[in-house]
């Protein structure tokens, strides 16, 4: 079973950046897809960004397009998500997810579509 970590969740003010890294471990990570998502009280965990595995094409929801870039560094086994010019609508808790694919490339926005979970790193933007 693959494992999933989390790590760079931060308070930052508005305008500000961060950078979220996901440790994947377990299998070998190129077969993975790896989504980032995000969720708030009250909310369905929404798909933030995905990139697939295989080709390494990447997939943003329109609200971050321009602002955040995700990335996966094969040799670190590390998926990360660059957040810049971060807004207050953007605060919430951020889980990367995984999902093994040996056929050709895949990739889902979709949350039921992944089997591995991280346990989330907390992300606050103040105004």
């Amino acid at each position: 079973e693959v494992q999933l970590v989390e790590s760079g969740g931060a308070l930052v003010q508005a305008g500000g950046s961060l950078r979220l890294s996901c440790a994947v471990s377990g299998f070998n990570f190129e077969d993975y897809a790896i989504g980032w998502f995000r969720q708030t009280p009250g909310k369905e965990r929404e798909g933030v960004s995905c990139i697939s595995n295989g080709d390494g094409s990447t997939y943003y929801v329109e609200s971050v397009k321009g602002r955040f870039t995700i990335s996966r560094d094969n040799a670190k086994n590390t998926v990360y998500l660059q957040m810049n010019d971060l807004k207050t609508e953007a605060t919430a808790v951020y889980y990367c997810a995984a999902y093994i694919n040996l056929k050709g490339p895949w990739y889902s926005m979709g949350r039921r579509d992944y089997d591995d979970w991280g346990q989330g790193t907390q992300v606050t933007v103040s105004s």
